[in-house]
């Protein structure tokens, strides 16, 4: 069996088999998403997730297909003419890039690859409505301060303030309120197979879809802000949904809620800091972010002379890690530091990277 350190889809949660067992015997993916046995799955998904990322009562916890669907749903239901993103890497490119396709203004401010911002030296637009932030920018490996996201609605409190942890939760600890919605997929950090986005939301982002609705624009059909959350009431969704991935996620958070938020932080940070020590004193790898505030702890990036022939060598002795990303293929690699890969596997990876 390989060990996948890839920044997703990655390593799955080391529970994920029994609990695919437990599906199958309970017939999962054949229910209907109008049952009784389905909304228990959504509530009990839901009242797990609220206790590992403390989200307040009145946060609708949406799911969709995907994280990058939600990047869509964001910008119909949460901008009307105006939004701002703050661009570190591919992912939150394309976000922007969203905006833009949609016919919006996007702001757009850039940091170089593999750095981050000094945000007291970008002024949002007054007419901007919605800012949209990556804490984890899983292409370079940049990840932004926590404390750097809550400034921006201390700053700007008017405006929705929308953050991507696609690469980082459940690791982030974040205080909803400074944060209007956040959201990730659950291939990443969550151990789980792709094909499911959790979207976290407060009533302001959809008292502005509902305005925008009622003011004629188009903000989605089937899958709208509005009937999303109406859905939520019920513990329903408009659509049939990927049930089966919101079971498994239930189960795997409430192992998650098990081992405690706090103990899952503090292995992510000492992997985190065994691996970034090795790169710092390495005769053949360097971190790729030269900036400690800035370096991710769950998405490390590495600069090495001869990224594949490192890749393949690794995969051979049963250590799976990414590539880098885009243009820098052949420049870096990607390490997932998800919690699916323990202490002993990061110590393992280290020692065969020496």
């Amino acid at each position: 069996m390989q060990i996948f350190f890839t920044p997703g889809p990655a390593q799955l949660y080391p529970t994920f088999e029994s609990h695919v067992q437990q599906a199958i015997r309970e017939q999962i993916g054949s229910i209907s998403h109008r049952s009784k046995q389905f909304r228990s799955i959504y509530q009990f998904a839901v009242e797990q997730l609220r206790e590992l990322l403390n989200i307040p009562a009145d946060r609708a916890i949406l799911f969709t297909g995907s994280a990058t669907e939600i990047w869509e749903r964001i910008i119909q239901n949460c901008a009307e003419k105006e939004s701002t993103h703050f661009v570190n890497g591919s992912f939150s490119k394309r976000f922007y890039e969203f905006s833009v396709e949609l016919g919006k203004k996007a702001q757009k401010f850039e940091a170089p690859f593999g750095q981050g911002f000094d945000i007291s030296q970008h002024a949002v637009s007054d007419s901007s409505e919605l800012i949209c932030l990556t804490h984890n920018e899983t292409s370079s490996g940049v990840s932004m301060p926590v404390t750097d996201i809550h400034n921006f609605k201390k700053t700007y409190p008017s405006k929705i303030v929308a953050v991507d942890v696609v690469s980082s939760a459940p690791y982030p600890d974040l205080d909803w309120s400074l944060v209007d919605t956040a959201f990730f997929s659950v291939q990443k950090a969550f151990g789980l197979p792709a094909g499911l986005g959790v979207w976290i939301v407060n009533e302001a982002c959809l008292q502005k879809a509902e305005q925008l609705r009622q003011q004629g624009q188009y903000i989605g059909t089937h899958h709208s802000l509005p009937s999303l959350w109406k859905n939520y009431q019920n513990y329903e969704t408009p659509a049939t949904p990927n049930v089966f991935g919101m079971y498994l996620l239930g189960k795997v958070v409430e192992d998650m809620n098990a081992t405690g938020i706090q103990k899952i932080r503090q292995e992510t940070e000492e992997k985190a800091t065994l691996l970034y020590q090795f790169l710092e004193h390495s005769e053949k790898f360097r971190p790729a972010v030269e900036n400690p505030a800035h370096r991710s702890q769950t998405v490390i990036v590495a600069e090495v002379a001869n990224p594949s022939e490192q890749i393949t060598s690794l995969k051979e002795k049963g250590l799976v890690i990414g590539s880098g990303y885009g243009a820098y293929k052949d420049k870096q690699v990607r390490i997932a530091n998800f919690p699916a890969t323990s202490l002993e596997d990061m110590k393992k990876l280290i020692k065969e990277l020496a």
